[in-house]
């Protein structure tokens, strides 16, 4: 890469043109007076062409130290770096996958070889596309390779010695736009995503859970198995899946249909086990929230306790023996003390409140237990303010007591103390004023308490007399039906002799078909025409759970029984008949209301 140097005088006249320190071939200066100073390019610091490391692209400079470029020597010409203080040349956005570079400013003379042997130092050349007019394109073989022959943009070439305009040049290079490369790079593109997809499919196959073993066909001997194995605890998530698999494949045929009822059976005494579990779990959890409500109520009452300490401490008898540090501590103690208490009351209340939601339906329906838990939850309310109100009281009465202990020091004072006094005044005013206005709150508080105490109390009294006048009025009816029972009677009575003197021939019959009938109240008659009509619309007949089904949503105080044993007084209107085979045999009455006035 050196060139010979004949004549040492100029080789120094030539890097000291440069502002170099002219340095021999083997590290020596050549001229030991020398001074950068008197150079053409200062603010250059010397640079030895023997320096290790020296070639055509140097290593990456630190971001915090300026870029310094070297003169480059090649066998045939010699490049020299442009002026460090010049904005560095101005670049085009760089496509992707970019391998190719645009050269310009290059001599006339220059060759291919030239521009070979100049640009295969920043790396392997795939094809250089030379033009006429002093430019080219240049292929690398990779990426990485552009940046290093960006790094000769800017740089003056000159072929050998010549001075001639043909032999000189400024290279200009930059990124150049190829299809070669903008397609080499969507196929890489698309192979890094095949990667990706590849990556992500063997990531999923690892992390999904393993396909459950497949299931047997159905048989005899496993049919055995899987009964046994529905009778363990362990193994019936296990056998209860088997079965729900052979059901659902069709398994289940005459031949096999009793040792499926019997795995079905199994399955259904299961239940009993789970439900006596939870049951254990449940007493369990509801020890521990008896503990819990226990220890808390334990920890509230001390608490109260040492609340009430604090409060008996703000007391004037006690509280005017205190310095004011102790009076502070006290009355932060207390706070504290104060915030705490109301966060564990909150929480046992909030478990009451749980307990209170959770009560049964008879509960519910009782409204003067409601009431009455109401009310006490009111008064418990009533309770805890008025403590709040003592307590604010006796922290009014500290503050007053302190205000006057102020006013008599105030007095006693020197001037220069006024100004922090009358600080401490301003400040306890405000204090008795927040005091006041939230005293003020807590009685407004109060007086809406005892109201709705009152509006619960009068709830309370309309209520039970809203019950005796209803008992009130149940006995009357109740006096009034029987009454009208007793009047129908002597009426009947009265109709029955009337007809008994008129024709005596026609008393016998009528007392044989009152007595006879079958239908006892009208109420058995509304009975007989809706059932009929039902089974008129059902020709092939209807079980009694059927029919009773349909009058209960009519009238839901009526009973299977009921109507059964009315169906079988009237055995010309309605008949039963057996119907299907084996276990699927059933009972089903029909309406024969027609073939039964034939025969009568």
């Amino acid at each position: 890469m050196g060139l010979p140097m004949s004549d040492p005088s100029a080789w120094a006249t030539a890097m000291n043109n440069l502002g170099m320190a002219p340095m021999g071939m083997t590290g020596q200066p050549l001229l030991p007076d020398f001074d950068p100073a008197l150079g053409m390019m200062t603010g250059i610091p010397p640079i030895n062409p023997m320096m290790p490391g020296l070639g055509i692209v140097p290593p990456p400079i630190p971001p915090d130290m300026p870029a310094v470029k070297e003169i480059i020597h090649c066998k045939s010409c010699t490049l020299f770096p442009p002026n460090p203080h010049l904005p560095p040349p101005a670049t085009r956005e760089r496509p992707p996958g970019c391998k190719t570079v645009f050269v310009g400013g290059l001599p006339e003379n220059g060759t291919e070889q030239i521009i070979m042997e100049v640009f295969e130092q920043c790396g392997e050349v795939i094809a250089i596309r030379k033009s006429k007019k002093n430019f080219c394109h240049i292929r690398f073989a990779e990426e990485f390779m552009v940046d290093k022959a960006l790094y000769l943009s800017g740089y003056r070439i000159r072929l050998g010695s010549s001075t001639d305009k043909k032999d000189t040049g400024r290279l200009h290079v930059d990124f150049a736009q190829a299809r070669d490369d903008l397609y080499e790079w969507e196929c890489k593109q698309r192979m890094l995503a095949r990667e990706e997809r590849h990556r992500r499919r063997l990531a999923e196959e690892r992390f999904r859970p393993p396909s459950p073993p497949p299931v047997v066909h159905y048989s005899d001997h496993e049919g055995s198995l899987v009964a046994e194995k529905l009778k363990d605890d362990t193994k019936f998530s296990e056998a209860i899946q088997t079965l729900l698999t052979w059901i659902e494949r069709g398994e289940v045929n005459r031949r096999t249909a009793n040792n499926f009822y019997s795995m079905i059976q199994s399955a259904n005494s299961h239940i009993r086990r789970l439900v006596n579990e939870k049951a254990a779990h449940e007493k369990e959890m509801e020890e521990a929230k008896e503990k819990f409500k226990l220890a808390l109520s334990g920890i509230l009452v001390q608490f109260e306790q040492i609340v009430a300490v604090y409060h008996s401490a703000s007391k004037q008898k006690a509280w005017d023996h205190f310095t004011k540090a102790q009076r502070k501590n006290i009355s932060v103690w207390c706070k504290q003390a104060e915030e705490i208490r109301n966060i564990h009351n909150d929480e046992l209340m909030g478990i009451r409140r749980e307990e209170e939601m959770e009560m049964s339906d008879e509960e519910i329906e009782d409204p003067s237990e409601m009431k009455e838990t109401e009310e006490s939850a009111l008064v418990a309310q009533l309770e805890a303010l008025k403590e709040e109100n003592d307590s604010l009281r006796w922290q009014l009465d500290a503050y007053r007591n302190e205000v006057e202990l102020l006013k008599q020091e105030q007095g006693k004072a020197s001037r220069d103390e006024d100004t922090t006094k009358e600080q401490q005044m301003k400040l306890l005013q405000q204090a008795l004023q927040g005091m006041q206005k939230h005293l003020l709150k807590v009685q407004e508080e109060y007086k809406k308490r005892e109201a709705e105490l009152e509006k619960v109390k009068e709830d309370k009294l309309k209520i039970e007399t809203l019950l005796e006048n209803l008992k009130e009025q149940q006995s009357m009816a109740d006096e009034e039906d029987k009454e009208g029972d007793v009047a129908d009677c002597q009426g009947n009575e009265s109709s029955t002799s009337r007809v008994c003197a008129c024709s005596q021939e026609k008393e016998c019959p009528v007392e044989k078909s009152l007595s006879n009938s079958p239908v006892k109240s009208e109420r058995e008659v509304l009975l007989v025409g809706i059932i009929s009509t039902f089974l008129h619309v059902h020709p092939f007949g209807a079980s009694i759970e059927y029919i009773c089904s349909y009058l209960q949503r009519l009238d839901s105080k009526i009973c299977t029984a009921e109507v059964e044993v009315l169906m079988t007084r009237l055995q010309n209107t309605f008949r039963q008949e057996l119907s299907g085979v084996g276990a699927s045999l059933e009972k089903r009455w029909k309406f024969c209301g027609f073939d039964g006035l034939k025969m009568t």
